[in-house]
């Protein structure tokens, strides 16, 4: 089946013009290698890919596998600069097919980011603007699309692969690429400066424990302490600010759950990459144009509890699935762990108070800080640095009631000691020499941590 229609007409092909070079900027960190074209390369890119929309029959696009509808694209785009004598290197012409290709198939100038490994975040504010995220810095992009209209096509592309729809009157959409990335649009006329694309980046390479040490983003006196806790069964509350690596650090606590063990994971968008043979995903569904068929977290939460779950994994706990997942907590569902947005340990508490509320159920405070402290065991804080690292600045245990107030332990913290010249924050990651309540039922469980990780250096 070829998507080849009629015969090739000649196009004007534009002259070649001399570029400067560009300036070299010394960077401590890799600077972003993305193509771009010229000026000429981009007026007969253009008009290759009109001629191309006339001469393909795009109603067989879908039913072509991509590999095979991306290589008669290039047979087209062969023929047409052949046709033309086009005046450019062989590696022009390879770069000026694979964008053509990308606007085809693909999300045209979006494609070469999504395929860079360093970039973890791509942020499109309106069709000439692109920002990029690498090494927790965010930084412009050289790349762009050609006008609104423009973008707009790679929207629609986006959200009708979801079975979505955006327009005046739904003009805020979230998605998934196919690689698992979770995408958000927004469009006029509440977004004032043209369309806006906001991608968090699915991790492809799975990290370890041993990774985050490397990084310098967990001490490796903690990581033996971190595993402990997990094949204990202690309820986990990781807390943290926006990018700050709560899902990542989720993911490779999760690594420590036993094979052996049936796990359920809840998410908005299905970010978590368990490696266990035993794992039953779940994720929820917005409602449809109508305003019907949503299905919530909290709904998927209390579905969960029948369907015979040994770990409970929750994405983010952030309305009323909260209260429930406090319940599962209590009631024999030890081991599991869930994110939560907030500044400090003692923030995501009254956080989980604040969404307890949400439900529109009345407690008396003590009553719900009762629960709250009996269902968590430990908060882990994790943040962003001004340098770009994400970072564990703090482990505290929960330790039980004193009066109307939930009582805790800082086990280790992250000193702050200022910022050198680069911008990079100095500080150390102590132990504050309290031995937790925990370790004695890590004990008990065959899991033996020398009380001198807990000891000062």
């Amino acid at each position: 089946m070829s998507i080849l229609g009629n015969r090739i007409n000649k196009l004007r092909v534009p002259e070649i013009t001399a570029q400067a070079p560009e300036e070299v900027v010394e960077r401590e960190r890799p600077p972003l290698m993305i193509e771009t074209l010229s000026a000429a390369e981009l007026e007969c890119k253009q008009q290759l890919h009109q001629e191309l929309l006339k001469r393909m029959d795009l109603s067989l696009i879908d039913s072509l596998e991509e590999r095979e509808a991306r290589r008669q694209i290039a047979d087209i785009c062969r023929q047409l600069m052949e046709e033309l004598t086009v005046p450019f290197s062989t590696q022009s012409r390879q770069k000026i097919m694979k964008l053509i290709e990308d606007e085809i198939m693909g999300l045209g100038p979006l494609e070469p980011l999504l395929e860079d490994k360093t970039i973890s975040d791509i942020l499109v504010n309106g069709y000439d603007q692109i920002y990029v995220e690498r090494f927790g810095k965010l930084e412009a992009c050289p790349v762009s699309f050609s006008s609104n209209g423009h973008l707009m096509n790679t929207i629609d592309r986006i959200v009708s692969s979801v079975g979505r729809h955006i327009d005046e009157s739904s003009p805020m959409v979230d998605a998934r690429l196919k690689d698992g990335s979770r995408v958000n649009v927004i469009i006029p006329p509440l977004a004032l400066d043209g369309p806006q694309i906001s991608i968090r980046r699915f991790m492809v390479e799975l990290l370890s424990m041993q990774n985050l040490v490397e990084l310098g983003s967990v001490e490796e006196r903690v990581a033996p302490i971190l595993e402990g806790i997990v094949k204990a069964r202690l309820n986990i509350l990781i807390s943290g600010g926006t990018g700050s690596g709560k899902t990542t650090l989720l993911n490779i606590l999760s690594a420590y759950i036993p094979h052996d063990e049936r796990i359920v994971t809840i998410e908005d968008s299905a970010e978590l990459q368990l490696q266990q043979p035993h794992v039953v995903r779940l994720e929820t569904r917005p409602p449809n144009i109508e305003g019907r068929g949503e299905v919530t977290q909290r709904d998927l939460v209390r579905n969960s509890l029948r369907m015979r779950p040994d770990r409970i994994v929750l994405g983010e706990v952030r309305g009323g699935e909260t209260l429930d997942m406090l319940q599962a907590m209590n009631t024999g569902h030890d081991g599991s762990l869930t994110t939560i947005h907030a500044n400090t340990a003692r923030d995501a508490l009254g956080r989980i108070e604040n969404m307890v509320a949400m439900t529109g159920i009345s407690f008396p405070t003590r009553a719900l800080r009762s629960q709250i402290a009996s269902a968590i065991d430990v908060v882990l804080q994790v943040t962003r640095l001004e340098d770009g690292r994400r970072k564990l600045v703090s482990i505290q245990e929960i330790n039980g009631m004193e009066g109307d107030i939930i009582t805790m332990s800082e086990l280790f913290t992250f000193e702050r000691r200022g910022v050198d010249a680069k911008g990079n924050v100095l500080g150390e990651f102590k132990a504050t020499g309290i031995v937790p309540g925990f370790h004695k039922r890590l004990a008990q469980r065959g899991i033996d941590l020398p009380t001198s990780l807990f000891e000062p250096e």
